[in-house]
């Protein structure tokens, strides 16, 4: 049981540096930002940026949209506007993603799943799953994690020094600094420690085409890694010994803990029905 224990932390420590990269994407290259972005907002352009990735599955695919969502228009978009919809929600979903993705990882790991000399939150239990870990957060500490990335999706839609990601000069993928009432107060999420201040315009292309694909793999992985879990096949995760398992559904994130179930209420409706 240690030997299967110490295998399957190696892999997940593999798995977790080798997809560091992937956040390690860039914004579009400055030059000619308007022009470009501008471009990138018509279907035409939308299939020179495809087929430009040349990794593995873009070359082998290219142009790949099966439901014709490059042709729509959402809502009250234009076409143009969509398309900017469309790709600024698939990088985003894309980070998710990695996040996602690097955080089973890790929460699979015995230095987070195990014992610790401080609990880390109330009804704290060791050596679950990630998914029971979730669930075993007080519904007050849930709130409060669903109400800060409420509040960073929010500011991500107020348009900044870049126009938003539907209009013309936006730039999908694009999130505004976070700025303080002085003007020293700035702290750039995207890259809070200037690593990419200097990258030439080739770099930051590549680093683009780098995040675009890292986040489709690993939307694809977090995927298999929830799927693995129930117990079903997915090759090569269900051939991992101890792989973590969930009885639970991912789908009810606050299961059993935001039911109203008080007897007064129930006896209330049972008679206001019955009249």
């Amino acid at each position: 049981e240690p030997i299967l224990t110490m295998q399957f932390s190696a892999i997940v420590l593999a798995l977790t540096f080798g997809s560091a990269s992937a956040f390690m994407g860039t914004p579009v290259a400055p030059r000619a930002a308007k022009a470009s972005a501008l471009s990138m907002t018509t279907q035409e352009e939308l299939a020179e940026l495809a087929e430009s990735n040349r990794d593995a599955l873009g070359a082998g695919l290219g142009f790949w949209d099966p439901l014709g969502c490059s042709k729509m228009s959402f809502w009250t978009l234009s076409n143009e506007e969509t398309i900017g919809y469309l790709r600024h929600a698939e990088i985003k979903h894309g980070r998710v993603a990695m996040a996602a993705f690097l955080g089973f990882c890790v929460q699979s790991l015995d230095a987070v799943k195990g014992a610790h000399s401080t609990v880390p939150y109330r009804g704290y239990v060791e050596n679950v799953s990630p998914q029971e870990q979730w669930d075993n957060i007080p519904v007050i500490g849930k709130l409060q994690i669903l109400t800060f990335v409420g509040m960073l999706e929010s500011y991500g839609e107020i348009p900044g020094e870049v126009p938003h990601y539907t209009q013309p000069g936006g730039i999908p993928g694009y999130y505004p600094p976070l700025v303080g009432k002085r003007p020293e107060l700035l702290f750039n999420l995207y890259d809070p420690f200037d690593f990419f201040v200097d990258d030439d315009a080739e770099s930051k292309e590549r680093g683009l085409n780098v995040e675009l694909n890292n986040g489709r793999a690993a939307q694809l992985a977090i995927m298999a890694m929830l799927t693995a879990s129930k117990g079903l096949i997915v090759p090569p995760l269900d051939a991992i010994e101890g792989f973590p398992k969930y009885s639970g559904d991912v789908m009810v994130p606050f299961e059993g803990q935001l039911h109203v179930a008080m007897p007064e209420l129930a006896a209330w409706t049972e008679q206001t029905l019955a009249r």
